[in-house]
């Protein structure tokens, strides 16, 4: 007899909908699975074969062919155990429904017949509606999450013997989710600025960062507070849409990142990797290509803490995501690509001693060193950064005071309005939600300049021998600081401070 079972396989975050295709017929008593299975799915034929035993069913002691078809592209991990094994039952007559067995079915099993949590959830359950399937059997864990695609019913399960059961009865039970209180913040213990002494400029700087999702680079001696201020970062940024929760949510569900019964990641992607991280595990890829530190920090903040200590191969490799916002990994069989819009803040300090730039402590290192560790940051990564600050060190009589400075709550609350100004003025452009991702025709449709503020960028454009791209990042950097000033039109103070913080001269000596 033949059953076929829907299921899904993942290529990135896009779903492609596969058949199970079970066979149990006379012959030699045999197992066989094909449809270029990797070695997780081949071994669900003892995972399989275990947990139908131990749920209190018969395993056919006949020839057993299953299919995953379309055969021409490759299956990866256990998802598939729970449609092989509902699969068999049904087509060996002891899984008996009344209707063609329509739902998706998604699980990983152990060897008891309980159904485990799986990865990729989310864009699973997006891929099944794309194609119009209205039902899915997932994991207990993983309901939550698939909850949340309307126009899916959603039906988890426990235990094989149990799903079973409910599918002879016809009883499947959906689980419902709590639109409304979805986006509920999750408790995130961000460092408040508030604790944070002195450093005005860098508060002030970051703030515009914030407001208009830009590139940061502070640079500055040890213990000078580069870290507390990138640290302190997320706590002013704006929340995240529902849209763009889903966005977050799939990336980590696909990671594997979602705890049990979570249904949405609804805080600010903030990802610090290690400068000892490889380049997979920053980018995206692997043996099998999974999303990195840049994907996972998408509609967040990234934070390269000493970025001059990373591998030079790896900085490389953040040029084009950096400025696409998406990663591509390309491989002989299939192209993934992950989103990787994200606001990279990154610290350094400027020479190997780190007290090239201390007003109080004598660098040690000679003028080649400092130049060739600085020279570690290539001139097309520099080019893609918006803002460069220098952390200066706090004096006593800053760490001494008693005066509390400004919180993060209140410089939220002028990040956000800048940021209702940017989506107010975006709202018929497609993905551009702040200033920083416009794109060249619309920096000439929304940067518009006072005649002082463009004699202002052409003075410092030919003397500072600036970029292209540089020209576009000032323009952006200084729609930000004028919408932060609630003008429509960018002026020269405006103008001056964008191009302020495109200094790099402490860069070079």
């Amino acid at each position: 007899m033949l059953a076929i079972i829907n299921s899904i396989a993942l290529q990135g975050l896009e779903g492609i909908i596969v058949k199970v295709e079970v066979d149990v017929s006379s012959g030699m008593p045999a197992f066989d699975l094909v449809g270029l299975p990797d070695t997780a799915v081949r071994e669900s034929r003892e995972r399989v074969r275990t947990a139908i035993k131990n749920s209190g069913f018969e395993f056919p002691v006949k020839r057993i062919t299953v299919n995953l078809a379309p055969a021409d592209i490759r299956k990866e991990g256990p998802v598939y155990d729970l449609p092989i094994a509902i699969g068999i039952l049904l087509a060996s007559g002891q899984l008996c429904v009344n209707d063609n067995l329509s739902h998706v079915f998604m699980g990983e099993l152990s060897l008891d017949g309980s159904i485990k949590q799986i990865r990729g959830i989310l864009p699973a359950a997006l891929a099944a509606k794309k194609y119009k399937y209205v039902s899915m059997v997932v994991p207990d864990a993983n309901a939550a999450e698939a909850a949340i695609v309307q126009d899916i019913d959603v039906y988890p399960a426990g235990n094989l013997r149990e799903l079973v059961e409910l599918l002879n009865k016809g009883e499947l039970k959906k689980y419902t989710v709590d639109m409304e209180n979805l986006l509920t913040l999750e408790e995130k213990n961000f460092p408040d600025f508030a604790d944070v002494k002195g450093q005005a400029v860098a508060k002030r700087a970051l703030e515009i960062a914030a407001a208009g999702g830009h590139n940061v680079f502070m640079l500055g001696s040890p213990g000078s507070g580069k870290t507390m201020l990138a640290r302190c970062l997320p706590g002013i940024l704006p929340n995240l849409t529902f849209d763009e929760a889903v966005e977050v949510t799939q990336i980590y569900s696909l990671a594997g990142l979602i705890k049990p019964n979570q249904s949405l990641i609804t805080s600010k992607p903030f990802r610090a990797p290690h400068h000892s991280a490889s380049t997979a595990s920053i980018v995206g890829g692997g043996r099998l290509p999974r999303p990195g530190e840049i994907s996972l920090a998408h509609n967040g903040v990234l934070f390269l803490d000493e970025i001059l200590e990373f591998k030079r191969e790896t900085l490389e490799a953040l040029r084009q995501p950096l400025e696409d916002g998406i990663v591509s990994i390309t491989r002989v069989q299939s192209a993934i690509t992950y989103p990787a819009k994200v606001m990279l803040v990154a610290s350094a300090n400027p020479c190997p001693c780190g007290f090239y730039l201390d007003k109080e402590k004598e660098c040690s290192c000679t003028p080649n060193q400092i130049q060739r560790y600085l020279n570690r940051l290539s001139g097309p990564l520099l080019d893609r950064i918006d803002m460069y600050i220098e952390i200066s060190r706090v004096e006593f009589d800053e760490l001494a005071g008693a005066e509390a400075a400004e919180s993060s709550s209140k410089i939220k609350a002028r990040v956000e309005n800048a940021r209702k100004i940017q989506l107010d003025r975006f709202c018929k452009e497609e993905k551009v939600k702040c200033n920083d991702h416009m794109t060249a025709p619309l920096v000439r449709k929304y940067c518009k300049a006072t005649a002082q503020a463009k004699a202002l960028l052409k003075t410092a454009f030919e003397q500072l021998k600036l970029s292209a791209r540089s020209h576009s990042k000032i323009l952006k950097l200084a729609r930000t600081i004028a919408d932060m000033d609630g003008k429509e039109v960018i002026d020269a103070n405006h103008m001056a401070e964008a191009l302020q913080y495109r200094s790099m001269s402490f860069l070079r000596m």
